[in-house]
């Protein structure tokens, strides 16, 4: 089936779990399209009995019934861009990878959720090994946390010079763009850093970016890799490019975290605020600290 041309807002796409405490997955991606100014539609692969405490159990959709979700929106509806999340077992993987193969022109952004916040593993090593192999050969742009890098590296992901020889390593997987960030690192004497610096490699120039924003201490970061990959989607959707939307998301779930510090939801890892203001474009400096701090960008030489 053809889809016509579409007359509405741009139209994005995320293939992940459902989280009934609103703060992650479908939710958080819904909540920050909305925002951002696209039609959100979803791909549900599981879901999950989740509070702010962690996950209660979860229940996997079939692949076929994945397989017949995303015929569904791309064979009427359309779409402009596509985020994945939690793809919860290594055959719906496989057949979420086959799928977004026909879409070539559709960029995809993957946020390679294998922890939930609270620790609980949300995927097995086969898993693991078809995202390498199979779904980031067709991304545009790559998500990893650092612990997630570890996992797909096989070696500590920790430091600024980890980082980067991570991005590298990934993106020989074949995604255009990796953006290892970097909400998970602490200071050498274990207190908070002075900012949370993503790394950034582009494989198309062969270039370093890092992407800074002040360090905001809260328990209210619940759902933050979902809120930043989805935003990098919404945000291709609507004709930016990829450095221009890595930038825009970095700034939205800044604008998120800092929002939701003084609220009160749950007893565990609080969600972020969604009613963040969109980003406005900017283009990232190569090589240097771009710092995003209360709606402006500044441009800092190396990395101190």
């Amino acid at each position: 089936m053809s889809v016509r041309p579409c007359s509405g807002p741009a139209r994005v796409l995320t293939i992940a779990g459902s989280d009934s405490g609103g703060g992650a997955d479908i939710q958080a991606d819904h909540k920050t399209m909305h925002q951002i100014g696209v039609y959100g539609m979803s791909v549900i692969t599981a879901v999950t009995a989740q509070n702010t405490m962690g996950v209660a159990g979860v229940a996997t959709m079939s692949a076929a019934m994945v397989a017949q979700q995303v015929s569904a929106v791309f064979d009427d509806l359309g779409v402009d861009a596509v985020k994945t999340g939690m793809l919860a077992n290594a055959e719906i993987v496989g057949v979420v990878a086959s799928l977004l193969a026909q879409r070539p022109a559709c960029p995809l952004v993957v946020d390679p959720v294998m922890v939930a916040k609270g620790g609980d593993p949300l995927l097995d090593l086969e898993a693991v090994d078809r995202l390498r192999n199979q779904l980031f050969s067709l991304a545009r742009v790559v998500t990893p946390n650092l612990p997630e890098a570890s996992a797909i590296t096989g070696y500590p992901v920790y430091s600024l010079d980890d980082a980067e020889r991570a991005a590298r390593d990934i993106a020989a997987l074949g995604p255009a763009y990796v953006v290892v960030k970097g909400g998970h690192r602490a200071q050498t004497d274990g207190t908070a850093p002075r900012d949370a610096i993503d790394v950034v490699y582009s494989a198309v120039s062969d270039t370093i970016f890092y992407l800074a924003a002040p360090f905001t201490p809260s328990r209210n970061t619940h759902g933050t890799g979902c809120t930043f990959s989805s935003a990098i989607a919404a945000l291709l959707a609507l004709g930016w490019d990829e450095e221009e939307a890595i930038g825009g998301a970095k700034a939205f779930v800044s604008e998120a975290i800092a929002g939701s510090r003084t609220w009160n939801l749950g007893h565990g890892h609080g969600p972020t605020d969604h009613f963040a203001p969109p980003p406005r474009r900017y283009r990232p400096q190569p090589r240097a600290i771009n710092r995003y701090h209360q709606g402006r960008w500044s441009v800092h030489d190396g990395r101190g």
